[in-house]
């Protein structure tokens, strides 16, 4: 081939990346959810709608917290972890009402976001290092303080979080949306938002620049363990019961598979909110078709690890060109 016909061919081959990776989630949730419809006639019932929002709201709470911390190239595995203690704590103070429950699960779920952005920022220990060693001591920490059996919840406040509506549309699901808006607000519309991406693309151009690459990492993460906290109480809500024996397991990898499905690159310098949306609903709907269809749990995985393979293929190769 000449070269003519090869500079002609990496182009396209550049665009079709590119525009796989803005849109292509999209067309894959669109895709998939046109065939659930087509295989089950009560896959668009309200009560299964329902189902679905329930399932997902919290994964994408923690997603977008995710979100922000994978965008400067970092990565928080104590997500899991704050859901566990934040969901330990909250039996413990709702006897002094549900906003004191609440401020205490958010406050410890930003003082372990401050604990991992603190030594990220400061000691440069590699993220996924220090969000390690707070995944295996908050957790400890966590069953500490539940005991040995889950802890059941009758608060009718923190329940109606976890089980009522609001024009059809559980109140989870609304609170989920809220959370969305606020983090495309702060990517997209503050200064805040663009010291971020500028620190994903080159921590230390930033750094030389006079922005406050410090500030900046210890935030996320802050905002990355209050969601992750706050998606525990809906947890709790929903489920009458704190377990923090197995509540918020493998939910880091879950919102890790949202965020990066839904576009935003490892490498960071960028955040897709809105992908980040579409790649929790995507991921969600996948588990949902398989297991209505009795697939195998195995199998499941299989298909999800293929998915997530192939979405960093398409983030890598896109940042090498």
């Amino acid at each position: 081939m000449s070269a003519l016909g090869l500079a002609g061919v990496v182009p396209d081959r550049d665009r079709s990346l590119r525009l796989l990776q803005q849109y292509g989630v999209y067309a894959a949730l669109l895709v998939l959810f046109a065939v659930s419809v087509a295989l089950d006639t009560g896959f668009l019932s309200t009560g299964n709608l329902r189902i679905q929002l329930f399932q997902v709201a919290p994964t994408l709470v923690v997603a977008l917290g995710m979100a922000l911390v994978i965008g400067t190239e970092g990565i928080d595995l104590s997500v899991g972890a704050v859901i566990a203690v934040s969901a330990a704590v909250i039996p413990l103070y709702i006897g002094w009402g549900l906003p004191v429950a609440l401020v205490v699960a958010l406050a410890l779920g930003a003082v372990s976001g401050l604990a991992a952005g603190a030594m990220v920022a400061f000691t440069k220990v590699q993220p996924i290092v220090a969000t390690l060693a707070l995944m295996i001591g908050v957790r400890g920490i966590a069953e500490l303080v539940n005991g040995d059996s889950a802890k059941p919840v009758t608060d009718s406040g923190l329940l109606s979080l976890g089980a009522d509506g609001f024009a059809g549309v559980p109140l989870m699901a609304w609170i989920a949306a809220g959370c969305v808006a606020l983090t495309g607000t702060l990517v997209h519309r503050t200064t805040f938002g663009r010291q971020l991406v500028a620190v994903g693309d080159n921590r230390r151009a930033a750094r030389l620049s006079g922005l406050p690459v410090r500030r900046v990492l210890i935030t996320v993460y802050l905002l990355s363990g209050v969601l992750a906290a706050l998606a525990g109480a809906l947890i709790v809500g929903h489920g009458a019961e704190a377990d923090p024996a197995n509540q918020g397991l493998n939910m880091e990898l879950d919102a890790i598979t949202a965020v990066v499905v839904g576009g935003t690159p490892l490498t960071g310098g960028r955040v897709r909110v809105l992908g980040t949306v579409a790649g929790a609903l995507f991921m969600q709907l996948i588990s949902a078709v398989l297991t209505q269809h009795n697939v195998h749990t195995s199998i499941t995985q299989i298909v999800e690890a293929a998915i997530i393979c192939f979405a960093v293929y398409a983030s890598q190769e896109r940042g090498t060109r």
